[in-house]
């Protein structure tokens, strides 16, 4: 069995069985002409299940075969431009070159001793995130798992600071559309129930700024201590950016913590066109970018950055066999003094892979591309009488409901759009999301795919639109 392990003696097997899978991988996208096969889970199961993973096949090809049966042929591929439906976005090449390094070379970048170079490549691209945000001179980070990990941090980071002695009486402010992980964070934290209050959006799905501010003066007229403000750089459902310089200003008139969750509109960061979009970002005490969602970067590549390096010491701990106290005299960078994670990959290579070949203006370009496809499907959706758009976009993401020509009892609407939903991901002619507005079922664009163009948003509304009405048409059938 000595012979699977990669090392000197086996660096052409491994070239081999990498070009192999490359090569399957290649096959597939080329010839991919959906983003999905529509298949079950109930048709699925059974194959995976079968498989007796005590039985190993001893064969890379024949395990490639078997791949392709159980994986390979069903993936939903998010490379295809009618695949619109989550923040997921097509990664670019030299971003796939780097995660092939990384994990042939598999450094861990908890400490200098196991990663050496990589620990001054991540900290470079950590400076370099920080410039492009504009925190200061003090400002650090480190690379997460993702927004929810990010978030987590900087919320603890924001309740050490706080320096409340009874964490009940802490409170973080979210407006209502913000991400889940808000919550999940502040009961990981150890906050009490009512810890998250929620802010009321306006018409825009921003956060109210006269709600924040009433809501910060009822914190402390009642005696409780204001944690932290979430401001969302991009919600999950809307793409609505809040208005980060007047929460800057009540943030700092109440002197609490300022975090901005930037996972999805980051890649204004590094935007030709609409940088002025995120301003304020500059004065938050901590950020979350996540390169995974609209840096093109394959999963997983987010950072949580902060404002003042020290605060990351309320995720310090010394272990002896790892990074012993003298370390921090002797000015060894361990990257484990500022992570929630020990053993972590060397997921920063894939951003400097992509910046070294592409540059962040050949990012900023995408991005750029998909904010403009959002703003034309817009107008598609705006002229069009079938549907009910939500907001104008602030970045690329398209929420809307299917409406039929006769008055339909608003429940029956709800449902006509859920079916279009689940029998258009069945067809597997294209994916959409979906999500709630006042209580009813909306269905969801997240335009990630600069491959993607207005035709194809006006296909795929015609294919919602002719499985809605074929919907109402089978109810009114069963009705009669």
């Amino acid at each position: 069995m000595r012979s699977h392990l990669l090392n000197d003696t086996t660096a052409e097997q491994y070239r081999r069985s990498v070009i192999q899978g490359v090569e399957r991988v290649a096959a597939k996208l080329a010839t991919t002409d959906r983003p999905f096969t529509g298949v079950a889970v109930d048709a699925l199961s059974p194959r995976i299940d079968e498989i007796d993973l005590d039985q190993p096949l001893h064969d890379t090809a024949a395990v490639l075969d078997e791949l392709e049966d159980v994986y390979l042929r069903d993936a939903v591929y998010f490379h295809h431009p009618r695949y619109l439906a989550h923040l997921n976005c097509p990664v670019v090449i030299p971003a796939v070159l780097g995660e092939a390094v990384l994990s042939a070379v598999n450094s861990s970048l908890d400490t200098w001793d196991q990663s050496a170079g990589g620990t001054l490549i991540e900290r470079k691209l950590i400076d370099w995130t920080c410039a492009r945000i504009g925190l200061g001179p003090a400002a650090d980070g480190v690379f997460t798992s993702g927004g929810t990990q990010s978030n987590l941090q900087a919320l603890l980071l924001a309740r050490e600071e706080a320096k409340a002695e009874n964490f009940a009486d802490l409170r973080v402010f979210a407006s209502e559309v913000s991400h889940f992980s808000v919550q999940k964070s502040a009961k990981l934290l150890g906050l009490g129930p009512d810890a998250v209050v929620s802010v009321p959006v306006d018409h825009d799905k921003r956060m109210q700024t006269v709600a924040l501010a009433r809501e910060l003066e009822r914190c402390t007229k009642d005696g409780l201590v204001p944690m932290a403000v979430v401001a969302t750089g991009g919600t999950t459902d809307f793409g609505s950016i809040d208005p980060l310089p007047e929460i800057a200003g009540l943030c700092e008139q109440y002197g609490v913590w300022m975090h901005v969750d930037a996972a999805y509109g980051c890649g204004l960061l590094a935007s030709l066109k609409y940088r002025d979009r995120i301003n304020g970002i500059e004065r938050a005490d901590s950020v979350t970018v996540d390169y995974h969602k609209s840096f093109f970067q394959p999963v997983s590549s987010s950072a949580v950055l902060v404002r003042d390096a020290a605060t990351l010491r309320h995720a310090t701990y010394h272990a002896e066999y790892l990074n012993p106290r003298r370390t921090v005299q002797e000015r060894i960078p361990n990257q484990v003094d500022k992570s929630l994670q020990t053993t972590r990959r060397f997921d920063a290579l894939k951003l400097w892979m992509t910046l070294r070949v592409m540059g962040a203006d050949g990012i900023g370009e995408l991005f750029d591309e998909v904010c403009d496809l959002a703003a034309e499907g817009w107008k598609l959706l705006a002229a069009d009488p079938r549907f009910d758009v939500v907001v104008e976009p602030s970045l690329s993401t398209l929420v809307f409901r299917y409406i039929p020509a006769a008055v339909t009892d608003p429940a029956e609407t709800d449902r006509a759009n859920l079916y279009a939903r689940k029998a258009l991901f069945a067809s597997g002619d294209a994916v959409v999301a979906g999500t709630k507005v006042g209580g009813r079922h909306y269905l969801k664009f997240t335009l990630l795919n600069p491959e993607t163009t207005t035709a194809d948003i006006a296909a795929v509304l015609d294919l919602i639109a002719g499985h809605a009405e074929q919907y109402l048409g089978e109810s009114l059938d069963r009705a009669s």
